[in-house]
């Protein structure tokens, strides 16, 4: 879902011959399965992006399983339950993504509850109203679609494959947010007061999902040579305030950006960047829920160990039982 700190680690220098291949066959649109050969750098890069993409579906539960028992009907809490669950199963995808890598799924854990690995900076702010949990659908969700379609077409194969069920169920969650947001906008003065609180805080959070500034982005190069990524951050943040502003105003609901203007010489709007800084500072530890959010994961990790012990206890008689049958 969340590419923000993707960091390419290939080495500088002459390419090898392998290299040299590897990247022929990339750039004749081949997919890279997990028993080819691949650099180094290739396969660290894919496993901190798809391993950062999974942390964030799974920490990306934390905000809206909240909201599931104070949704407002039946209908949008089974609603709800069935995305928080979509979450789950996309965190699932990934992790086996990444085990064909050659890291288990316990090591990016461990990287996740140890802060060496990141998730997406958005879910370390908090949800206030009802109205939130249909800006993470409409802003969140829509801004993961712009990055994660491209993502069917990256040339590692079993990431490229798993993209595709997680992006039709991306579209469902960002339609399940528009939808709320219509029936704040469209209600009383003050749920449609509480629907633009909502666009007010999460508008440049959501920005910062598509990462830094591309000047400041200093590998992305490689990743793009590799076909990792396919779009740029600034391209795909443009794309994103593009296709949103027009819905804001069909809502009858304002961008919070005072200098948002249609450029017609650009064809595109002209907006204001997020704060970069504030968005450093989230990635480094000090967003408004950084501390609950990890402190839930690491909790879960650690009263599920009795769990895990069964299982493994259980696969080793099992094992056991099989070698004496032979």
């Amino acid at each position: 879902m969340y590419a923000q700190m993707v960091k390419s680690e290939a080495a500088d220098g002459e390419q090898t011959p392998e290299d040299r291949a590897f990247q022929a066959r990339i750039d004749r649109g081949e997919k890279i399965e997990p028993k080819d050969w691949m650099p180094e750098g290739y396969r660290k890069t894919l496993i901190r992006q798809i391993g950062q993409h999974a942390h964030s579906e799974i920490v990306g539960q934390l905000p809206e399983g909240n909201w599931i028992t104070r949704a407002p009907t039946l209908e949008r809490k089974q609603i709800l339950l069935a995305k928080v669950q979509d979450e789950a199963g996309h965190g699932l995808y990934l992790y086996s993504a990444a085990e064909t890598l050659g890291v288990s799924r316990d090591e990016l854990f461990e990287k996740l509850h140890s802060g060496a690995m990141k998730y997406s900076s958005i879910f370390n702010y908090p949800t206030l109203t009802w109205a939130d949990m249909g800006a993470i659908g409409w802003l969140v969700d829509g801004a993961a679609i712009m990055n994660q379609v491209p993502l069917q077409r990256t040339s590692y194969g079993p990431y490229s494959r798993a993209m595709i069920r997680i992006c039709k169920e991306e579209s469902f969650h960002q339609r399940q947010g528009y939808s709320i947001m219509m029936k704040m906008a469209g209600g009383t003065p003050e749920q449609k007061e509480m629907a633009q609180d909502a666009l007010n805080r999460f508008w440049y959070p959501s920005l910062m999902m598509f990462g830094p500034s591309d000047k400041d982005s200093v590998h992305s190069a490689q990743s793009m040579a590799w076909k990792i990524k396919i779009n740029t951050n600034d391209e795909l943040r443009q794309k994103f305030v593009d296709e949103t502003v027009p819905q804001a105003e069909y809502l009858g609901l304002t961008v919070p950006d005072p200098d948002l203007a249609w450029n017609a010489g650009r064809g595109h709007y002209d907006f204001t960047e997020p704060d970069w800084t504030e968005f450093f500072d989230v990635l480094k530890g000090n967003g408004p829920c950084n501390e609950e959010r990890l402190g839930a994961r690491v909790k879960a990790w650690e009263d599920g160990a009795w769990f895990r012990e069964g299982l493994s206890a259980h696969a080793e008689k099992a094992a056991a039982r099989r070698l004496a049958a032979e």
